[in-house]
């Protein structure tokens, strides 16, 4: 609004603000000189921060579970190493060598729990067999073993004795499986595990030293993934680079001036590195999922220093000198500029209500970024564009471009006639009709196999791939942990209902394998009856059940000492979130039936029990967020425009684009996650950028006494130019991100791109369509 509407105490704020700013640019220059080389000499110290339990929703029920008996049972951070014979025999004497040193070699990876490492060659795994005298036992590989012909084929009876083929040992027997269970810290520094060093360690130590033209190593686990992603992590920088010299060109392009480019892209950077150089004041490192943080500050410093730009450029051409179109620019944007970032601070920090230390990390960091901005690009810029000398040259070239794009505003000002933009509104109704119905089908979680992260090609997900091939267990696991009375597992009734458990789940649609307790003391009941397949059953005499179950070891991971917690192991076909859904949903089911205070089934532990704990926290926190950042933003906007008609002109577009988002996310097959809802969030932040720049010029020519059409003709030729150029420029600098290897910058790229187009096609068309039919029209 022109400064005489304005609130006279608001107005007072300005220009004294405005003479403190000005009257002392040097300082004001000189301070952020200091304070940028220091925050840049705090990020020097700025280091890769991967952790598992950062990206745990701790609060969450499943991981209370997953924290009391994740150690005892084996959590969710394992390693697995499938060592794969390239003849498909792995009973031959180097085979056989290799597999016992890569077991050896991975004891002594840091981190690694010893007393959980399995494969052929470890202790815990063993074998029963019915004798004449009842059962016998030891381990598969025996002490005495030597890898001879009649050595190996003992080998071979054991391992179908301890009936570990598909888990241990591939189906065709082409390959062998070790498996470790990781620490969260290092016993060796006491401090958190490195998981980025122990995946590398992994690919050097085992991968690069025994894969050979004999034999092929695959790894999976959370250390790996991680470790990949932090290798991409180069890339990503490469990609940032790439969109950061993609935007300073359009700059260029945009302002015909290397003096402007600069000012604008040095303003934007260094909010950029006041950001990045709080981390480690504040205690935090950076982690991978957070790499794409620092563009989406550098962006939204763009945006808002274009239309710095922009604004001086149109009091340059209406003939003001350097330093009073500075001062004007400054004047107009300041209230609209910092209304509109804190729109933006308020969708970086409603994602703190994802109860994921990694997330709320984001929110804070992410949030101070923003808030940087109001400084770097509100203040800091104008005060330097005060110094930019406006010669004929500048004003040439301004008047030049004022003239070119004229026809093209016309063109767009027809959206506030009558007819047109009913037209508009029409539209938009039929797209909101097709993002609800396309939206309400966006998934929860993951929607494809393997680590959705990387790539469908990538090393690690190949890797995936080959073990669920030869595997039967899968790479994806839920445990629900049974709990029950002390000594419950020679309890007939409690034994039973876990063993129809077990039986229920195994026909679950989605799931592989079940292994439980129940089921391994009914073998070891077989045995003990001459191998009578009729004897498969849970004998009904204690004595009897005594016998059954106390051949199983307490390192096998079924029980506990006492008995009284028995973990179901369920195997998965994979992660995606239907599968998961499913399952966890037939779970609870049984526990609501057939559960009691007796025997409690509990979710859950294994990466899918994690996984399962993620989806529901992103599914109860997603409407919130938007709620609170829609309710930010309405409040925000009333205390500038008093007004409930600017509001929906503001704010409806905004709902639109997001359900929008909902719906290309649907079609593309991108499941709402941690690394995505955030984004959906920034969304609606980066487009009341946009409305509230073209709402504030709109209403400020209005209030002058010109007609809709008019006044909107002269937004567009100043604040619509910057916001049209705004959204392109930006577009393109992450559409870049679409050829990237990591596939979760992919899909940022697509959705960063989708937002910032079409949240400036929604201020540009919607909103002037929503004001011609909701505000008061003048006569032209």
């Amino acid at each position: 609004m022109s400064e005489e509407k304005k609130p006279a105490r608001m107005v007072a704020v300005i220009k004294k603000l405005e003479q403190l700013i000005f009257g002392k640019r040097r300082l004001i220059i000189g301070l952020f000189v200091l304070v940028t080389i220091f925050m840049g000499y705090s990020a020097t110290n700025l280091r890769i921060d991967a952790g598992f339990s950062k990206l745990l929703p701790l609060q969450h029920e499943y991981m209370k579970t997953f924290t009391t008996h994740g150690k005892e049972f084996g959590g969710a951070n394992r390693i697995l190493i499938a060592l794969m014979a390239k003849d498909g025999n792995i009973f031959t004497p180097a085979f056989f060598a290799t597999l016992e040193q890569a077991t050896a070699d991975l004891f002594f990876v840091p981190g690694v729990d010893r007393a959980q490492v399995t494969s052929l060659f470890t202790p815990n795994v063993r074998y029963t067999e019915v004798v004449e005298d009842g059962i016998a036992g030891g381990n598969v590989i025996p002490s005495d073993f030597r890898p001879t012909p009649e050595g190996l084929e003992q080998v071979r009876r054991n391992i179908l004795k301890a009936g570990i083929v598909g888990r241990l040992v591939a189906n065709d027997f082409s390959g062998a499986m070790i498996s470790a269970q990781l620490m969260d810290t290092d016993p060796n520094t006491g401090k958190r595990l490195d998981y980025i060093a122990v995946g590398r360690l992994l690919e050097e130590k085992i991968r690069g030293t025994y894969e050979d033209d004999k034999v092929e190593v695959h790894i999976i686990g959370f250390a790996k993934v991680i470790s990949d992603i932090a290798d991409g992590a180069l890339r990503i920088v490469l990609f940032f680079f790439i969109a950061m010299v993609v935007t300073t060109l359009l700059v260029f392009f945009y302002t015909r001036s290397v003096k402007l480019t600069l000012l604008l892209i040095v303003c934007s950077l260094g909010a950029v590195t006041w950001q990045l150089g709080m981390l480690p004041l504040l205690g935090f490192g950076i982690d991978p999922m957070g790499l794409l943080v620092p563009f989406l500050i550098f962006a939204i410093g763009v945006s808002h220093g274009v239309q710095m730009v922009t604004a001086n450029a149109a009091a340059v051409h209406r003939g003001a000198d350097s330093q009073e179109a500075a001062r004007i620019s400054f004047r107009q944007l300041f209230i609209p500029g910092t209304i509109a970032l804190a729109s933006d601070v308020v969708g970086f920090i409603s994602i703190w209500l994802i109860k994921v230390q990694v997330i709320q990390e984001m929110a804070i960091t992410a949030s101070l970024g923003v808030a940087v901005i109001i400084l770097t690009n509100l203040i800091l810029l104008p005060v330097l564009l005060s110094y930019l000398p406006t010669n004929k040259g500048y004003r040439h070239r301004v008047d030049e471009q004022t003239h070119v794009l004229r026809p093209v505003w016309h063109f767009f000002a027809r959206a506030t006639e009558r007819k047109p933009a009913m037209v508009i509104i029409v539209v938009c109704a039929a797209l909101l009709a097709f993002g609800l119905w396309k939206g309400a089908d966006v998934q929860i979680g993951d929607m494809h196999s393997g680590v959705p992260e990387l790539r469908a090609e990538s090393r690690y997900n190949q890797d995936s791939d080959a073990i669920t091939r030869h595997f039967s267990i899968g790479v994806d696991t839920i445990s629900v942990i049974v709990e029950t009375k002390a000594e419950g597992c020679i309890d007939y009734d409690i034994m039973t209902n876990i063993d129809n458990f077990s039986w229920h789940m195994q026909n679950v649609a989605g799931v592989q394998t079940v292994i439980s307790l129940p089921g391994i003391a009914k073998v070891i009941n077989t045995g003990w009856n001459e191998g009578n397949l009729k004897w498969r059953v849970l004998p009904g005499n204690q004595t009897t059940m005594v016998q059954a179950v106390g051949y199983v070891p307490t390192s096998s991971g079924l029980l506990n000492p006492d008995c009284s917690v028995m973990p179901v192991m369920i195997f998965i076909e994979d992660h995606k979130a239907k599968t998961i859904a499913h399952i966890v949903s037939e779970v609870k089911k049984y526990q609501t039936q057939f559960g009691s205070d007796e025997i409690i089934f509990r979710l859950a532990t294994g990466n899918a029990g994690v996984m399962a704990a993620t989806n529901e926290v992103v599914e109860a926190a997603q409407f919130p967020i938007l709620l609170c950042v829609f309710l930010a933003v309405i409040v925000l906007c009333f205390i500038e425009f008093r007004s409930t008609r600017s509001i929906l002109c503001i704010v409806v577009p905004l709902g639109l684009v997001s359900i929008l988002s909902y719906a290309l996310m649907s079609l593309l097959g991108i499941g709402l996650k941690i690394s995505t809802l955030p984004v959906v969030a920034l969304g609606v932040g980066v487009g009341v950028d946009y409305g509230i720049y073209i709402f504030s010029r709109l209403r400020s020519y209005l209030n002058e006494g010109r007609s809709l059409s008019d006044a909107y003709l002269h937004t567009l030729a100043i604040t619509g130019n910057g916001v049209v150029f705004t959204g392109v420029t930006l577009a393109i600098g992450v559409a870049t991100w679409i050829f990237s290897p990591l596939k979760f910058q992919a899909d940022m790229g697509i959705l960063l791109t989708f937002l910032f187009l079409v949240n400036m096609l929604g201020a540009i068309i919607l909103l002037p369509a929503l004001a011609c039919w909701l505000l008061p029209q003048r006569k032209e």
